[in-house]
């Protein structure tokens, strides 16, 4: 009887059908977007998908070299890895130290000039890769059933129209969520949803729904004129028919928006909208020896994480004896991601470290506060960990990133060109002893 049962069984196995994973092409992108995309790309081959990432020649995060679960298809650009590095200073410096002392105006003629520069980066990426008959050859014969991609750099919208393949973007949002409103049809209506970049709630008085409006319109012209133009011309000339970037944009399957409504505010979007905030955490690691015995040298006080983020290493020398003085006046353990030259002031109870395993220490039982720039991978490292921000925005989504955290209750922003060590001090001393 039991062998017959396990002979039973043993054909109904053989009789099922196999399941084969998807075959997904992934577009390039950069920073800490690329930070963002591993994870999801890991998991998915955790689950049995075969993932090939499209890699330029000139990257300073993707390489080739380091070992990988999934596969790199190598493409070339024109530009070396220092011009890039170069433009990335130039971008930096711009949105650290001059912008906050800039008119609208000023600041307007310095972002076009900026994003007209960028877009030319782009463009040779994708020249790179559509104009290529090797790279597109091997594209072809590879036979993918989806394309996934930051549309950060431009183009994978282009490709998978090409390829005939379906699209999906994963990004946080673009500059007053022109390509979610006019590409995504996502409703963004001023007198409620605020602009993307605009620092503003959904709570506006009647002049802040009138900037906002504005700030719609004003950043809509500003895209139009840097970048939707420039874009139709060279998919049209690739396709060899007159085609809209942003129609193509609109042909993708599903929108993921990396955040998710813990963090924002009430708004309509429509159902290929699907908002994964938080996909990249992860439950903390133990600590290496020495960090764990630094760590717990901070007894009850615990410890504060300091960081702003990949692409900041270094400040001036005199912001980080300010910065440095601030933290010596707490009473927590600090561990401070920092490459520059050590500053004078610091005190005993902080280190300075090349790298930290900053998802591992924020889910530390003696995390107390996070000080960070407010990038969206290290916001939802703190919402998931659950520790209070102080956040010093730089650049880019981060403050407005950080606008939500405050206005949720969970976060004290300062200015880095303003702020003093006695207002880092108390900043700290606000997110760890206030429950509020």
């Amino acid at each position: 009887m039991d062998l017959r049962l396990t002979a039973c069984v043993l054909m109904v196995l053989c009789a099922t059908w196999s399941a084969n994973g998807g075959n997904i092409l992934v577009w390039y992108t950069e920073g800490s977007h690329w930070i963002n995309m591993k994870p999801v790309l890991e998991t998915l081959v955790d689950r049995g998908h075969q993932v090939t990432v499209l890699t330029p020649s000139s990257s300073m995060y993707m390489n080739t070299n380091e070992p990988s679960r999934f596969h790199y298809e190598p493409f070339n650009v024109s530009f070396s890895l220092e011009a890039m590095e170069a433009f990335l200073e130039e971008f930096l410096r711009f949105s650290i130290y001059e912008i906050d002392y800039m008119n609208y105006l000023e600041l307007y003629i310095r972002f076009i000039d900026i994003m007209k520069t960028d877009l030319q980066f782009s463009i040779q990426y994708l020249d790179g890769v559509v104009k290529s008959e090797a790279v597109m050859k091997k594209l072809k014969e590879g036979k993918y059933d989806l394309l996934l991609a930051d549309p950060l750099y431009p183009g994978s919208d282009l490709a998978a129209d090409i390829l005939g393949i379906p699209l999906v973007f994963s990004l946080r949002f673009s500059l007053a969520n022109n390509w979610e409103r006019h590409c995504g049809q996502m409703p963004a209506p001023p007198s409620f949803v605020p602009g993307a970049m605009s620092k503003l709630t959904d709570k506006m008085d009647f002049s802040e729904r009138v900037w906002n409006f504005l700030f719609y319109t004003l950043q809509d012209i500003m895209i139009d004129h840097t970048f939707w133009n420039v874009l139709d011309r060279y998919y049209s000339d690739v396709k060899g028919t007159p085609t809209s970037a942003c129609e193509l944009m609109s042909k993708a399957d599903i929108w993921l928006i990396r955040t998710y409504w813990d963090f924002e505010f009430p708004r309509p979007f429509p159902p290929n909208f699907k908002y994964v905030g938080g996909i990249h955490c992860r439950p903390a690691k133990p600590l290496p020896e020495d960090l764990e015995e630094f760590v717990q040298s901070s007894g009850d006080d615990g410890i504060v994480i300091f960081t702003l983020g990949s692409m900041i290493n270094n400040v001036t020398k005199e912001k980080a004896n300010m910065i440095a003085s601030g933290l010596a006046q707490i009473p927590q353990k600090v561990l401070w991601r920092y490459r520059g030259e050590k500053p004078e002031t610091l005190g005993g109870n902080t280190k300075i470290y090349d790298w930290i395993p900053q998802n591992d220490l924020l889910g530390h039982p003696k995390a107390r506060a996070f000080i960070t720039h407010g990038g969206t991978n290290g916001i939802y490292e703190a919402i998931y960990h659950g520790v209070p921000i102080v956040g010093i925005p730089m650049f880019a989504d981060q403050p407005d990133n950080m606008v939500h955290m405050k206005e949720k209750g969970a976060a004290v922003i300062l200015n880095l060109n303003f702020m003093t060590s006695e207002g880092l001090r108390d900043a700290i001393n606000t997110v760890i002893n206030y429950k509020s």
